[in-house]
């Protein structure tokens, strides 16, 4: 009983594929992965960042809430990146009342209420927890 291209099956599973076709499927898989990759790094140096209120030296806290710890000041003219965003404790600040809280990195949240986001709604997706 020969073989014919119809009945083999190449490493890949593929009925019919050879080792030509492989090689050119893996190539193509990793030329869109590192496609991706690029890609993911140009989001993320491109990330938009948003001001602080003018004249503000906002505090960031390791919770949504302003009973949650100090972990630091952002300085006058700051600008963050918002990672996701979460409800928490409502806060009136220079951009209206909230209860969104903008966390700029792991464990650091800022009111919503003083980062000028252009939008009462989220921007950002919601926070994992």
């Amino acid at each position: 009983m020969s073989s014919t291209p119809e009945n083999t099956v190449g490493s890949t599973g593929t009925p019919g594929s050879t080792g030509t076709e492989e090689a050119a499927v893996v190539a193509e898989a990793e030329a869109v992965t590192e496609a991706e990759g690029v890609a993911a790094q140009a989001m993320a140096a491109t990330a938009a960042t948003y001001p602080v209120a003018p004249g503000y030296r906002l505090n960031v806290r390791s919770g949504p809430s302003s009973r949650s710890s100090l972990v630091r000041q952002l300085p006058y003219g700051a600008r963050v990146t918002i990672r996701c965003q979460r409800s928490g404790e409502r806060v009136s600040g220079p951009y209206g009342t909230s209860d969104v809280w903008d966390c700029i990195a792991p464990g650091q949240y800022v009111s919503d209420s003083y980062v000028r986001t252009g939008s009462d709604g989220l921007v950002a997706p919601r926070c994992a927890n």
